[in-house]
């Protein structure tokens, strides 16, 4: 099997890729990682020699913005690793399954779940790889020091992790953070921090001149938000009867179901979002958990739908303040949305903001940062 270096020394060379040092210090980095994964003994001789006390290879977390090739280096990493005990998932999809794990431990009245857990996760893998690592919620926070650490130090797995924040970013100003700031510790001890901040942005590229706010409602607006979709994720568009749903973890043990979910990508309707009963937290956890979001079907607003209308203002100030990408099928332009009913008048910063978010300087800040 070709190694992961080769193969992206290959794409730049075809000019699928452009030169960026970031990428191949990371390229670099992964390759030698497969290497000691692949090897009958991780760490070589000279490991034996000093009776290095790691059974296996320091793990790679990388972040960046958005674009930055990150997710591409996963895939290529993971298609390429030589080893039959390797997994690629979502990070919000592992984190439910471990919830369910930990449910069946309680159930067996065993002590401490978390040792058991982390050793039937281990069973089938020696590498770990998690794509758009983002931590939103209170209930994973105060078990992933103790569970990594398990993974990590106890069962001998590999992780290797991509996210859009540097470690010492994760969870920020979230409830009782204290709990959290252990695992970032053990990331910092055990995991390379590799930076990709180069100056390409392929997922703008891909995104060519493509507009962000459809009007109006209609098979050609849905078309355009597909094709977004398609671009931003590399999901093939001949397989769209299969791009994969979610379940995104909210406060006070509640989910929400997200239709299509791929690659730090969500796809949501105004109906969803904005007519159930949802509040700022809900939103927040979504512009924390993505970093583009999609919503189809917004109507005009009128003062019958004056809920929906807060709601929605509640959204689009949590997907503008982290730098959140909006692409969205409407029935009207922002300005002729909610023009009158109560808080109309204040709708109109919510419509300042719709504007600025189609910008090119607002589609090139990386996501969760606020210009």
């Amino acid at each position: 099997m070709t190694g992961m270096l080769a193969r992206y020394e290959r794409l730049v060379a075809a000019g699928e890729l452009q030169a960026d040092p970031d990428q191949r210090r990371a390229a670099q980095r992964l390759d030698r990682l497969q290497k000691d994964l692949e090897a009958e003994n991780p760490g070589g001789l000279l490991s034996r020699l000093f009776q290095a006390k790691k059974a296996r290879p320091q793990g790679v977390y990388m972040w960046g913005g958005v674009g930055r090739g990150k997710s591409m280096l996963m895939d290529l990493f993971v298609e390429t690793l030589g080893i039959e005990q390797k997994r690629r998932v979502h990070f919000h999809e592992f984190m439910l399954e471990v919830d369910q794990l930990i449910r069946e431990e309680r159930r067996k009245e065993s002590g401490n779940p978390i040792g058991p857990v982390a050793k039937r996760i281990a069973e089938q893998v020696r590498c770990l790889a998690f794509d758009e690592m983002v931590v939103t919620n209170t209930a994973d926070a105060a078990i992933m020091a103790r569970l990594f650490t398990a993974l990590i130090c106890d069962e001998n797995v590999t992780i290797v992790t991509t996210s859009n924040r540097p470690p010492a970013d994760l969870y920020k100003d979230g409830l009782n953070r204290s709990l959290f700031l252990p695992f970032i510790d053990l990331v910092e001890a055990e995991l390379d921090v590799l930076p990709l901040n180069g100056p390409t942005d392929y997922r703008l590229d891909r995104l060519g001149d493509l507009e962000t706010w459809h009007t109006p409602l209609g098979e050609e607006a849905t078309a355009q938000v597909r094709e977004a979709f398609f671009r931003l994720t590399d999901y093939a568009p001949e397989d769209a009867a299969h791009v994969p749903s979610g379940e995104l973890q909210l406060s006070g043990g509640r989910t929400l179901h997200v239709p299509k979910s791929f690659k730090g990508v969500a796809v949501f309707s105004f109906k969803r979002l904005c007519a159930e009963n949802r509040g700022a937290a809900d939103y927040l956890a979504i512009a924390h958990a993505y970093h583009t979001v999609i919503v189809v079907g917004i109507p005009r607003l009128s003062p019958e739908n004056r809920n929906e209308a807060i709601r929605f203002t509640k959204l689009i100030d949590a997907l503008y303040e982290n730098s959140v990408k909006l692409f969205a099928t409407a029935a009207a332009e922002p300005e002729d949305l909610y023009v009158s009913g109560d808080g109309a008048f204040e709708f109109e910063r919510t419509v300042s903001r719709l504007k600025e978010m189609q910008s090119s300087d607002y589609m090139a800040r990386g996501h969760g940062l606020e210009a």
